[in-house]
């Protein structure tokens, strides 16, 4: 089982709220107003890390299954309990 599930959220979110701050900062170089500088920013940062981030979002989705797994497991393990098997 995947001990890293948290980190690995922690830098997807992390780097996907990093390409919005690079977007919205390029686009505040160029003298775009701030709000609309971090819309645009969201906006573009989703398909954009789609193809950047694939790697580490197959990480964070295959711990999120691991994790999934191990938790069927043990209600399955619990229910059996309950219900006198060994």
């Amino acid at each position: 089982m995947t001990v890293h599930l948290g980190r690995d959220v922690a830098l997807y979110v992390g780097a996907r709220l990093g390409m919005v701050a690079v977007v919205t900062a390029l686009l505040m170089l160029v003298n775009v107003p701030l709000l609309v500088a971090l819309a645009v920013g969201v906006v573009v940062a989703l398909p954009l890390s789609l193809f950047v981030l694939r790697g580490l979002r197959t990480r964070v989705a295959r711990g999120l299954e691991e994790r999934q797994a191990a938790r069927n497991a043990e209600r399955e393990k619990l229910r059996a309990q309950l219900r006198g098997e060994s």
